[in-house]
Order: C-alpha cells, then sequence, then structure tokens
C-alpha cells in the first residue's frame, strides 16, 4: 500500500527531491541513498525494458509488470508515471488500482492524446479539458487509501499555451488532484507565474537538455515548488558511462587501461543480494 510518510513530507516547507530510477538496478542504488522518494520515469523504464522511445508503445501490463518489481525491491516511496491511464475511463479506474496494490505512493496520469509522446520533445496533442477531469475524479475514486496521491499533469503548454495550462491545473486541483504538474515550462518566469497560481504542491520536471530550465534545489523551493524529479540524469549518465566503457573495451581489447570509475565487484554482489545467497547456502550446506 501507499507509504503514509509521502503525503507528510509534503507538508513540510523542504524540497522534496526525486531521483528517476528505470531498472531494478538504479532502483537498488537509489533506494539506498536517503532521498525522500523516487520517481519511476516513463522513457527511462520504457527504453531500458522495451528498448523503444517513450511514445505511447507500452501497455499497462509492461508498466505495471514494472512497478510491482521495483516496489518489491525498495523501501522509499515511489512516485509512479502511469502516462494516460492507458485508456479511457475503465482503464484509468485499472491503473490506480494497480498501481496502488503493487505499492505506489503517488501515481502520475496526463491529459495527452493517446499514443502519448515524451513531454520534452514535439508534437504533443492534449484531450479535452474536461475529459481530464473525469480521469481525475474516476482515479480519486478508485483509489482505497488517501496516502495515495494523484498527480494530474497537463502538457497543454507546448500546444496551446501557458494560459490554458494554468487554466487545466485550477481544474484538475478542483477536480481532487493532490499534486499539480504543469509540464514544460520554457522560462524561469513562467515557472515562476506558475507557482503563484496554485496553493496545491507543484511538481518541477529537471530534464537535462529538456525544455524547462534545470534549476538550483534552492532556487526551485524559492520559487514554490514542492517537488523535483530529475527523470533523464541518471539513465543519461548511466549510458554515458557505458559508451565511454564499452568504447574503451573496443580500442584496447582490455578493460586495464579504462579510465572510468567502475563500482566495486564485491559490493555490487551486496546490492543484489548475494550475501542471502550465501547464507543460505552456509545454513544448508551438506555434512
Amino acid at each position: 500500500m501507499a507509504d503514509p510518510g509521502l503525503k507528510k513530507r509534503l507538508r513540510n516547507a523542504e524540497l522534496l527531491v526525486a531521483p528517476g530510477i528505470f531498472d531494478l538496478i538504479s532502483a537498488k542504488i537509489a533506494d539506498r541513498m536517503g532521498f525522500a522518494a523516487l520517481y519511476m520515469t516513463g522513457y527511462g523504464t520504457v527504453a531500458s525494458h522495451l528498448g523503444l522511445p517513450d511514445a505511447g508503445l507500452a501497455t499497462y501490463s509492461d508498466m505495471l509488470d514494472r512497478v510491482q518489481r521495483i516496489t518489491a525491491t525498495i523501501k522509499s516511496p515511489l512516485i509512479a508515471d502511469a502516462d494516460t491511464g492507458y485508456g479511457g475511463l475503465l482503464n484509468v479506474r485499472q491503473t490506480v488500482r494497480g498501481y496502488e496494490e503493487a505499492g505506489v505512493s503517488a501515481i502520475q496520469l496526463e491529459d495527452q492524446e493517446f499514443p502519448k509522446k515524451c513531454g520534452h520533445t514535439p508534437g504533443r496533442r492534449v484531450i479535452a479539458r474536461e475529459a481530464m477531469v473525469r480521469k481525475i475524479r474516476v482515479a480519486c475514486e478508485a483509489r482505497k487509501s488517501e496516502d495515495f496521491l494523484v498527480i494530474a499533469r497537463t502538457d497543454a503548454r507546448s500546444s496551446l499555451g501557458l494560459d490554458e495550462a494554468l487554466r487545466r491545473g485550477e481544474a484538475y486541483a478542483e477536480a481532487g488532484a493532490d499534486i499539480l504538474f504543469i509540464e514544460s515550462p520554457e522560462s524561469e518566469a513562467e515557472m515562476a507565474r506558475i507557482c503563484r497560481a496554485f496553493d496545491r504542491p507543484l511538481i518541477a520536471n529537471m530534464v537535462e537538455g529538456g525544455r524547462t530550465p534545470v534549476l538550483s534545489k534552492e532556487r526551485l523551493q524559492e520559487l514554490g515548488y514542492r517537488i523535483a524529479i530529475f527523470p533523464a540524469t541518471g539513465f543519461l549518465a548511466a549510458a554515458a558511462a557505458l559508451r565511454t566503457a564499452y568504447a574503451g573495451l573496443l580500442a584496447s581489447g582490455s578493460s586495464v587501461s579504462l579510465d572510468l570509475p567502475l563500482y566495486d565487484f564485491q559490493e555490487f554482489s551486496l546490492l543484489m543480494g548475494f550475501d542471502d545467497i550465501w547464507e543460505f547456502e552456509r545454513a544448508h550446506a551438506e555434512e
């Protein structure tokens, strides 16, 4: 079930920083770092699980499988991307129930048309405002616990302008959304305007190379954001490290001269849980 700690933390003034996790290795590492919450990025999860772009190609079953595996692995509260709810109102209800049962603490639903696209790529289109309002109402009705938070994201800024995005944020708050996510503001001034417009907790989406300026924790907190997600930082760092490592192997034929920090193999084995395997084997060793 949802971790009540996330809802409690949002009552504090300090900005909550949530790193993006995208597979079981990133989940295990981030979970041990002391973050108040983790963010399951749709972009990174689809890329790592299917090797495909975040363009509405992953199904509810695909994503629920990853959610279940991640929540079984971590102790930190999980904020999870659920795209458009994977269909109509009945699909939204099913998605909310599935994510909550899996142990997610906050579900993110967006108002894009299906198939959706990553929020920092071109060509996104949104459904009617009232259609998303109905989705938010269904999501709030479907949850069992008030500790399970509903995040309403609008992608209207890029296609319909900031004014419409703000109107949608207000409508989604009235429909019951616990947290608002006004995606893709394109300047610090727009971010400030968003924060002045609402008294609900707001998410800042910090994507390196994306459409929104990446700001310091102090500045985000000063503007009024309550959560900052960094969905791409982990998989961009991992991809850069892998490319460097594999290029070194290709060039030299060995890892002997690799100028790259490596996770200690024994520590990584412990991270994966080999200590439990070794203890089991000792306990059941044949005499």
